[in-house]
């Protein structure tokens, strides 16, 4: 059994939690014989394929799912437990599931709101703070960076922001352990080092860590022991995640030994879309702007900057997502060239393959995979056309090429994180629109998953389209970038070429 080598030290404490050949099955089969200790102040950095049970194994440590099969022993507050009541408040998870409940509330839950839920473990906050809850929100934002933010509507935040709240959240109990779900995704390189050394004193502090993740050289430094999940099964160590995963080729704007971007086509004087003046308030927070910026045919963007930067915000306006305020303005040129009469949503959506993490909370879970993608052909959200031929058979393509093929009958309610991505890049790619948007796209993808999608990204940059890439990290950069457009506080810091070698 992983971990249970420490349990037998007669000095050591007792487990947190113990699995024991444990089974969980939701229509199919997520953990198959599942063994594993979690002792207090362990630290476990757990790799797997896309599907290959990481989330369900937290979920059913944490006692949010129920095993088929097997046992499950809690050792919490002195007591002996198989019921994962108390386990809820102990081994406390930061996801990205939570942070689209947060985004799809239709109410205003401030930062400070949802640190305060963390006490009670309810997902909202439901009664007035006392002194002793108002003392402990204060040290927890000091110890995240989140003092400044306390005010603010979650739903207004940067992705990297709202994953700052949500660990400041999962930390407000005075957890056993931190459960953390592909925690690195969405943080710029600073973040994630600021937040490194967060875990670092909390695991130095006692606290159990055990992160998941797709990118083991994120992690922060801990004495990790290591294990993999593939097919739901958990197994010791694992070679793969000992390695960083290759690096993609870059055409990186920092990096003297990135290979040259690919020969980009003649810049063509008609612009696709121009910026002016635009700014942009999200539920009273000024998120971006003034900004002045104009992307022309044979253009392919990369945008970058901190979190909170307004990367996020520029890839929606451009979309059409968000307007500009009174002042500012968003032209759509291309759609004029396309013969589309007016720049309608729906036509702009087909016209404009936009991923990031706002669309993949909007998307509906009851759908199969095969409507996530094929919605994209009439540019719609919550419904989808009868295809025709051509277009069930380019989906049917697209999603053999992203290895989701077995999905398309499945709903996505059913999916993992790495799954449900691959589908929605399909759905940005499949109608080979003229701009393709993507906003930290390889997020939450294993090493293979994200080699396939930059080979597509290619391809479609070849037969047309026009690539804008919003991304933390040099190894997630497809060549044939050829321009940067860097964001600071809402504006505009640079903007240029790319370097050539």
């Amino acid at each position: 059994m992983l971990g249970r080598e420490a349990s037998l030290n007669e000095k050591a404490p007792p487990p947190l939690a113990v699995l024991s050949n444990v089974t969980v099955s939701l229509g199919r089969p997520l953990l198959c014989g599942l063994d594993f200790t979690l002792m207090p102040g362990a630290a476990w950095l757990i790799g797997g394929p896309n599907g290959g049970g990481k989330s369900s194994f937290l979920r059913v440590l944490r006692g949010e799912l129920l095993p088929n099969q097997g046992e499950r022993t809690y050792h919490l507050g002195g007591q002996v437990s198989r019921s994962g009541v108390r386990a809820l408040r102990a081994l406390a998870l930061v996801s990205p599931e939570q942070e689209a409940f947060y985004l799809t509330r239709d109410w205003l839950q401030t930062v400070g709101d949802v640190l305060l839920s963390g006490l009670s473990g309810e997902a909202l906050r439901l009664s007035e703070p006392g002194t002793a809850d108002l003392a402990r929100l204060a040290e927890v934002a000091a110890q995240t960076g989140l003092n400044a933010l306390l005010e603010r509507d979650f739903r207004t935040l940067s992705h990297g922001q709202r994953r700052r709240a949500l660990l400041g959240r999962a930390l407000m109990p005075r957890p056993a352990a931190l459960l953390l779900d592909e925690f690195t995704d969405g943080l710029s390189a600073a973040a994630r080092a600021e937040l490194g050394e967060v875990l670092r004193g909390v695991w130095q502090s006692g606290v159990a860590v055990v992160l998941v993740t797709h990118r083991p050289e994120e992690a922060p430094d801990l004495p990790w022991q290591r294990a993999w999940i593939e097919g739901g099964r958990l197994k010791p160590g694992q070679p793969g995640l000992d390695r960083p995963a290759q690096a993609l080729r870059v055409s990186s704007p920092t990096s003297s030994s990135a290979p040259a971007p690919m020969s980009p086509a003649p810049i063509d004087p008609a612009p696709l879309i121009v910026v002016e003046q635009a700014e942009v308030y999200r539920n009273g927070h000024h998120a971006l702007g003034p900004v002045t910026w104009t992307w022309h045919s044979g253009e392919h963007w990369l945008v970058t900057g901190e979190n909170g930067a307004g990367k996020s915000t520029l890839a929606r306006l451009i979309a059409g997502e968000l307007h500009p305020a009174l002042g500012g303005q968003v032209h759509r040129p291309f759609l004029q060239r396309e013969r589309l009469e007016r720049d309608l949503g729906h036509l702009r959506r087909q016209q404009i393959g936009l991923l990031g993490a706002e669309v993949a909370i909007r998307q509906r879970r009851d759908w199969t995979g095969l409507e996530v993608i094929g919605s994209a052909f009439g540019g719609t959200e919550g419904f989808t056309h009868e295809l025709n031929r051509e277009q069930r058979r380019r989906v049917l393509e697209l999603a053999g090429r992203l290895g989701v093929g077995e999905l398309l009958t499945r709903s996505a309610a059913t999916l993992s994180q790495g799954q449900w991505r691959r589908l929605l890049l399909a759905r940005a790619l499949v109608a080979r629109p003229r701009l393709i948007i993507l906003d930290e796209g390889l997020d939450f993808l294993d090493a293979e998953s994200r080699l396939e999608v930059t080979a597509l990204i290619a391809e479609a940059q070849r037969q047309g389209s026009h690539l804008l890439v919003v991304s933390h990290r040099e190894a997630d950069v497809p060549p044939g970038l050829t321009h940067h457009l860097k964001l600071g506080g809402g504006k505009v810091v640079s903007s240029g070429p790319l370097r050539q070698a």
